[in-house]
């Protein structure tokens, strides 16, 4: 592998890391940054599309919500799209945490990776 090429692995942690800080540091803005402008977002409520809906996503959130992931799985089905299955425990200052499976759609744009596509669901 070259120096310039990452793994498909290093592809989603760069973007889920910035995601990761956002979420920690309650900026849905910067959450929403790492999404496409005509992303599809399902969290754990009905779906929205576009940075706009996951900006009231996580704005909707309670402050002190952090997150961990961690990849489970990876794939690269094409040169300019990666999809990524994450586990992702969601912890909150005064509940239990929650732990959630989380998939994505990362697709490559002229001078960044953006999900395209967020699913999460419950991991009961």
């Amino acid at each position: 592998m070259s120096p310039t090429q990452k793994t498909t692995d290093e592809i989603v942690s760069s973007v889920m890391d910035e995601w990761t800080a956002g979420i920690d540091a309650h900026d849905p803005a910067r959450v929403a940054a790492v999404f496409a402008e005509d992303a599809v977002f399902q969290g754990l409520r009905p779906y929205g599309v576009g940075r706009g809906a996951v900006t009231d996503y996580y704005d909707s959130q309670p402050r002190g919500m952090t997150v961990a992931y961690r990849i489970l799985e990876s794939r690269k089905p094409a040169d300019d799209v990666v999809l990524g299955y994450l586990s992702a425990t969601f912890s909150f200052a005064d509940s239990s945490a929650l732990e959630l499976n989380v998939g994505v759609t990362l697709v490559r744009t002229v001078d960044r990776w953006e999900v395209v596509q967020y699913q999460a669901s419950r991991a009961d």
